[in-house]
């Protein structure tokens, strides 16, 4: 019985753990670039340009990862991350996961 919390306890702390282990201070530089259509923190005010702060860190380096791949289209952003590497995409996604959303009033 002890055996069975023990692995059940284990597992979700590893399910819980974030998977993105990024740098948010070398990701604030890096991400200078990407000020022009997302914000200096990620909360754009163009209606074209998606809100990247406060999205979960595992979400966006999934997406500049697409984005890199070719698996996501964008003739934008594929020329924008062609030469990140993988470190700078996880410092990126730490980044922009730390800043803050959106917030919702009620």
């Amino acid at each position: 019985m002890k055996a069975t919390l023990f692995a059940a306890c284990w597992a979700l702390l590893i399910v819980t753990t974030p998977a993105v282990a990024g740098d948010a201070a070398a990701g604030k530089e890096k991400a200078k670039v990407c000020a022009v259509c997302y914000g200096p923190d990620g909360n754009s005010t163009a209606p074209d340009f998606p809100r990247l702060a406060g999205q979960y860190s595992d979400y966006l380096l999934r997406t500049i990862s697409e984005y890199k791949s070719g698996a996501r289209k964008s003739p934008v952003m594929m020329p924008m991350v062609e030469k990140l590497t993988k470190r700078d995409m996880e410092d990126l996604a730490a980044y922009f996961s730390e800043q803050r959303g959106l917030v919702t009033k009620y």
